[in-house]
């Protein structure tokens, strides 16, 4: 009966994993038997913390108070002092306020031999019993255990009443952190490069802890990097789940505790119960005549005669015959041969069943922790303690096979573990103040926004203005787009697309029910780009023509539209005069000219006499033509791509560049240079001042610098680098390929940020950067791309705001309804962009009610249809 199968530990692993889940959700918590409390252990000892320590440990029957000094040399070699303070009995079974008065006095007593009276120390305080940990500093007792029965403490927060006793005292020292004696294993078992993330204690009880994905941990808000989980697996069970393993010497036990029907599992593993069970194995075999004929076994019926190191003493003695014939002659039996071999076969047995029963919880965590990261196998160091150690590598290989573990003796998990947990706390809140000073900046408030907002709408009302538009550094450059699509749109037209590197060529057929487009992409060599005028429009013709002789659209004269995605001083339709490059462009002689005479140009230079460019528009107003066609209501271009602008339809009224005052106009923002005449000198950071120096175009495009595509990688690589030069990443170790410009992509931002992606995975991005970093690193990496990101969209959010709420005011309405078309590959691939911008622009401009419209290719597609909406207008 005592025997269980492997078949059986299969099954009680799965009834295991299935508490596990229960306990760590936040729906099921309360019908699960093993706890899962969180610890708010959230990181492992990296090696550098240094200082002196105190512990106060609470045992069995007795108070250990240590001093612990940590050399930052990996925790090898702790300096330990410590001293032990026998507990009467009445403290046990007495008031809650004098067991935490006598700690207290433990405490003041110990810190007399050494320290000085005015000497300030932060203290770890183990505590071995159940409590709901709130804060790593704040739990409540959930119930007493081992022989523990003190008076008006559950319920209560324990790490408040030693506070308070302390004080009392008149000690200068503060309670930083409280752990049970597992968390303390897994913390001493960890040593530099070699990390802990599961421990296990069978000693008079039992217990587990290992490091969950904080995710996963839904009693606490914490929602990213890993949480160590206090299982509490010595319950499990207590409901029916043991009852197929449970047999009648089980039960018996269980009857004389002190808590029957509770701990069911630490009944049948911990030492506090082994002995009695094999007490109550030999009251049945004597009962029957199978031990002991020859003499009275009465004494085996007294409660506690037999202790469980004596089972032990017999099944690992080197003598073990004459140890257990020694063991039973003590209790005055006379044993023969024939019963000492039974009595070590019994020992072995119960023994053997606690230890594979171990096994399979572990089984059960392990196999947890290998599915909830994703990984074909784990490789993993489990820290050990307790009386009852033994070596489980065997059961849980046969349980758990995609597991590969490491087993680590702790020593003293108790002590330097308590010291090693407190010591962590207190370095990680050095870090967080060090991180938090860092990205403070880059943190705004509804007022800041509010402010940009203003700012917005105040250098708006200037670039419209004819004899102001000087002094604006948002430009609100007229486009001559003065209707969006109606649907009566017809025929085939040709688009060119120039925004960045890659340069594409379309046909664009638009008929009653649809628009169907062909489309290929050529790629612009950096020579061109930074090269000449003539070199890069040569090119573009050059590509026009591959493109339409692969179409065999030689011969054919088809209206073009031209996107054309950098800022212009737009005269017509289909005359824009270069303002500025952006985007990385620099080629000679085009600033200041007409680009559409230029192109002409080039195709008289390549003989192609076919080109018919009836408009220029850029990438914003292609984008908010082409989402025109499926919703009438967009009169807003959006990009945050590469770059970032905006466009949308003003009252002409309010035009001053153009003559006439009736019905609308497309005004193409160029808000990318929102702030370069020092209007959001306030927002701009020292990591901003630094990208934008080593940019081609220092001082320019401030606002597309805070937000788009191609910076944001920039921002995050500088912040990075103060935080290594700070010490709280990458243990302040060098990082030579992080002072590369540019390495740090802003793709890896929105990998970083996908919800529920596992860590392993943002760690697979740092080593591909050869960033060395440990998981809490890859923790703040998040933390940082989610600040910068944040910001991003909030700003843009900000200055959206100014041009909805303009619009609102500009049309006398209460509520405006809108849709903005939107393109950028931030904003499509992003996985918080969008939201974190809509949220924002709820909170900056509740009078507006705005939907996104994502558009499907805006500046191919919204070319065609700017160059059909003119060549409608325009009429037969």
């Amino acid at each position: 009966a005592l025997t269980v199968p492997l078949e059986t530990l299969q099954v009680l692993k799965g009834h295991m994993m299935q508490d596990m889940r229960k306990g760590l959700s936040r729906q099921m918590h309360a019908q699960a038997t093993m706890q899962m409390l969180p610890t708010f252990i959230c990181s492992m000892p990296d090696g550098t913390e240094k200082g002196d320590f105190l512990v106060a440990e609470l045992c069995q029957n007795y108070v250990r108070t240590l001093c612990v000094t940590l050399l930052g040399d990996g925790n090898q070699r702790p300096q330990v002092m410590y001293k032990i303070f026998d507990m009467p009995m009445n403290i046990m079974q007495g008031k809650g306020e004098a067991l935490f008065s006598f700690i207290a006095k433990c405490l003041r007593q110990f810190l007399a031999g050494f320290s000085s009276p005015q000497r300030r120390f932060p203290l770890g305080f183990v505590f071995p019993f159940s409590c709901k940990q709130t804060q790593l500093d704040k739990a409540e007792l959930t119930s007493w255990s081992k022989g523990f029965k003190c008076t008006g403490v559950e319920g209560k927060d324990v790490v408040q009443l030693l506070q308070s006793a302390i004080n009392k005292e008149e000690l200068y020292v503060d309670v930083v952190a409280l752990m049970n004696d597992t968390v303390g294993t897994m913390m001493t078992s960890s040593v530099e490069d070699k990390a802990c993330e599961v421990a296990i204690i069978i000693d008079a009880g039992t217990n587990s802890c290992f490091m969950a994905e904080a995710q996963q941990v839904e009693m606490v808000e914490e929602s990213s990097g890993r949480m160590c989980v206090n299982t509490e697996w010595g319950c499990f069970g207590d409901d029916t789940t043991l009852s197929g393993i449970m047999t009648t010497y089980d039960q018996r036990v269980d009857k004389e505790s002190s808590n029957p029907g509770k701990k069911r599992f630490e009944k049948l593993v911990g030492s506090l119960y082994l002995g009695e069970i094999v007490r109550h194995v030999l009251v049945a075999l004597a009962a029957e005549k199978a031990v002991f004929t020859g003499s009275n076994a009465g004494i085996l019926r007294n409660k506690d005669v037999l202790k469980t190191h004596q089972v032990l003493e017999i099944i690992n003695h080197e003598d073990g015959m004459a140890r257990t014939r020694s063991t039973l002659e003590t209790l005055g039996l006379r044993p023969s041969e024939r019963d000492c071999c039974r009595v070590q076969q019994v020992c072995r047995v119960v023994v053997s069943r606690a230890a594979a029963l171990c096994a399979a919880g572990l089984a059960a965590i392990l196999t947890h922790m290998c599915q909830s990261r994703e990984l074909e196998q784990l490789y993993v160091n489990i820290g050990v303690d307790g009386e009852l150690y033994r070596d489980y590598t065997s059961v849980t290989g046969l349980l758990a096979p995609e597991c590969t573990i490491t087993l680590l003796p702790s020593v003293d998990g108790t002590g330097r573990g308590a010291a090693i947990v407190t010591a962590v706390a207190l370095r990680l809140a050095d870090q967080r103040r060090e991180v938090d000073q860092l990205l403070s900046p880059l943190r705004l408030s509804r007022s800041d926004l509010q402010r940009v907002q203003a700012l917005m709408r105040q250098e708006m009302d200037l670039g419209l203005g004819k004899e102001t538009n000087a002094r604006s550094s948002v430009r609100m450059l007229p486009t001559y787009v003065r209707a969006t699509p109606d649907g009566t749109e017809r025929g085939e037209f040709l688009a060119l697309d120039l925004g960045g590197t890659n340069f594409r060529v379309l046909v664009v057929r638009v008929a009653e029910d649809s628009i169907r487009m062909a489309s290929e992409i050529y790629v612009i060599p950096t020579s061109i780009i930074q090269g000449t005028g003539v070199e890069l429009f040569n090119h573009i013709v050059e590509c026009i023509m591959d493109f339409q002789l692969k179409q065999d659209l030689m011969e054919q004269i088809l209206p073009l539209g031209f996107t054309f995605s950098f800022p212009c001083q737009q005269l017509g339709l289909d005359k824009a005069v270069l303002l500025s490059w952006t985007k990385g462009f620099n080629a000679s002689g085009c600033v200041g000219q007409d680009v559409v005479q230029l192109l002409r140009d080039a195709a008289l230079r390549k003989q192609h006499f076919t080109l018919k460019v009836v408009a220029v528009v850029n990438d914003t107003v292609g984008t908010m033509m082409s989402c025109g066609y499926d919703d009438p209501k967009c009169e807003i271009g959006l990009i945050v791509g590469t770059g970032t602008n905006a466009c949308y339809m003003e009252e002409m009224r309010n035009v001053g560049t153009v003559e006439g005052n009736e019905g609308r106009m497309c005004i193409n923002m160029e808000w990318g240079a929102f702030g370069d005449n020092g209007c959001l000198d306030h927002i701009f950071t020292n990591f901003d001042q630094m990208v934008d120096e080593k940019t081609i175009n220092p001082g320019k495009q401030r606002f597309e610098k805070l937000i788009s595509g191609m910076y944001l990688g920039e921002i995050v690589r500088y912040i990075l680098l103060a935080m290594v030069e700070k010490r709280v990443l990458f243990r302040g170790k060098p990082c030579p390929k992080l002072q590369t410009k540019d390495i740090f992509q802003t793709k890896f931002l929105s990998t970083i940020e996908i919800d529920g992606l596992a860590l392993k995975k943002v760690l697979a991005i740092l080593r591909d950067l050869d960033l060395h970093a440990s998981f809490e690193d890859s923790v703040l990496v998040r933390e940082v791309c989610q600040t910068v990101s944040l910001r991003a969209a909030q700003l843009c959010a900000a200055g959206m705001a100014a041009v909805v709420e303009k619009m609102r005011e500009n049309r006398g309405l209460d509520q405006l309804i809108v849709t903005v078309g939107v393109d950028g590959t931030l904003y499509k691939m992003h996985p918080h962009f969008s939201q974190n911008l809509q949220q924002t622009l709820q909170v900056l401009a509740p009078k507006c009610s705005v939907t996104f419209l994502q558009s499907e290719d805006g500046s191919g597609k919204g070319a065609a249809l700017v160059a059909a909406v003119a060549c409608r207008k325009a009429g037969p």
